[in-house]
């Protein structure tokens, strides 16, 4: 990209400049762990910087599983410094896909902060609008089987799960796209067992949209409720579970109520594995297809008057909600026996621009929390962001109405149920009350 229009100094109050930019972070062969066997596609993060004059912020995503607190405390001091971003007007997100691994994670901070260096410097009088699709690729996760009489994951066409896909365009004053941000409730675990670098169907999303716009457009995922939500299409991912759990009983090792990652114990020269394997790829590329033509139909038929004048607010804070200790083992099928334990701190952001809102929580959040902060919000535009701005010690958030599932989530989470869901929603909305 090449700078276009005026320098961000010269443009009057409240007029809105963009700038997007994305970087490579693919590691190297000699940086992947063992268990690693290569790379199936590349990873990157992604940046947009806004400006309106008198105010900064940054929305950044990173290809990873997650963004460290440590990580987003030294992305935010160095942007603070370098470019007079503050912290409070940072989202940064991770797109949680599960074929990264996490001893890779800490050391994109350069990166990241070198996609929003770059971003800052193509700022341009740009416009901003806002609106929302519909995309089924996505289904709840927690099942109850009717046989066995226990919770367990699988595709629950009947429980919450919020199709939305929420869009925010960045175009110039003459309508050529800058950049996108689009925010929609899934987890990117389809490539999870490969044991190859991806990302997932957030990678395969942001590529097809990019393609699509141009090759100087950048788009941005953003996490929403996934805490219990899958891809819809997941057969291939227990089919393979079952392999391994049938090589481990083998060696003697019992991981039926376990499932430890990647995919150790799976024979890829078998040809049924490799079938499995590549019909999971494919799936990847097309679910991504899907989100991204949503996000495109978005762009075409659904969005609201472009704002080129916003203000830019933003905020955050920590709450604490009462922990606990498990003192069993078991991923799912049975209640769990905890110890109470101190309060975990959960950290949450918001970011306002003009009539938008983005409240970020830095953990694994339920659908119907999402829900309820949407519904009870002053703004329509109102959108939740999670896994932002570092990684917190809750463990999944479930929602009051999922606090009595046994599943892994529910059960390997270190909040107490029953508080989490009102003190997220009623500390993003006092968030916003500051913002006004």
């Amino acid at each position: 990209m090449t700078q276009i229009g005026e320098p961000t100094s010269r443009l009057s109050i409240g007029t809105l400049a963009v700038g997007a930019a994305k970087v490579e972070i693919t590691p190297a062969a000699e940086q992947l762990p063992d268990q690693y066997l290569g790379v199936h596609d590349a990873i990157y993060t992604r940046a947009i910087v806004l400006d309106n004059g008198q105010r900064r912020a940054a929305l950044v995503t990173l290809d990873a599983g997650s963004v460290s607190t440590d990580t987003f405390d030294r992305v935010s001091q160095a942007i603070d410094t370098e470019l007079g971003i503050t912290a409070d007007h940072l989202i940064l997100t991770a797109t949680h896909t599960h074929s990264v691994p996490r001893v890779l994670e800490d050391g994109f901070t350069d990166h990241i902060v070198e996609a929003v260096r770059r971003a800052s410097e193509v700022v341009r009088p740009a416009q901003m609008a806002y609106g929302t699709g519909v995309c089924h690729i996505n289904v709840n996760r927690n099942r109850y089987d009717s046989v066995n009489h226990q919770w367990w994951e699988g595709p629950n066409y009947d429980g919450v799960s919020d199709k939305t896909v929420a869009v925010l365009s960045f175009t110039t004053q003459e309508q050529q796209p800058i950049a996108v941000l689009y925010n929609y409730g899934v987890h990117a675990v389809l490539s999870g067992q490969l044991d190859q670098i991806s990302a997932d169907l957030p990678g395969a999303a942001s590529d097809y949209i990019e393609e699509s716009l141009g090759d100087d457009v950048v788009a941005l995922w953003s996490e929403g409720t996934a805490g219990d939500q899958n891809p819809i299409y997941f057969q291939q991912t227990y089919d393979l579970r079952a392999l391994r759990i049938t090589e481990y009983a083998a060696r003697g090792i019992d991981i039926s109520n376990a499932m430890p990652p990647g995919g150790e114990g799976l024979d890829r020269n078998t040809p049924h594995v490799a079938k499995l394997m590549s019909q999971q790829t494919r799936l990847m590329t097309s679910m991504g297809q899907m989100l991204g033509e949503e996000v495109l139909h978005t762009l075409r038929e659904t969005m609201e008057r472009p704002q080129p004048r916003i203000e830019i607010v933003g905020g955050h804070k920590v709450i604490a909600c009462p922990g606990r200790t498990r003192t069993d083992k078991g991923r799912a099928g049975r209640p769990g026996i905890y110890e109470n334990a101190g309060d975990v701190p959960i950290r949450l952001s918001l970011l306002r621009l003009g009539d938008t809102i983005i409240g970020g929580v830095n953990g694994e959040v339920f659908t119907e929390i999402g829900l309820r902060f949407k519904r009870a919000s002053p703004y329509k535009h109102s959108i939740m962001a999670t896994l932002t701005n570092g990684f917190g010690p809750s463990g999944y958030i479930a929602s009051d109405g999922a606090s009595g599932y046994a599943t892994f989530e529910v059960l390997s989470s270190k909040l107490i149920p029953g508080y989490a869901e009102t003190a997220i929603v009623e500390g993003l909305l006092d968030l916003i009350e500051q913002t006004q």
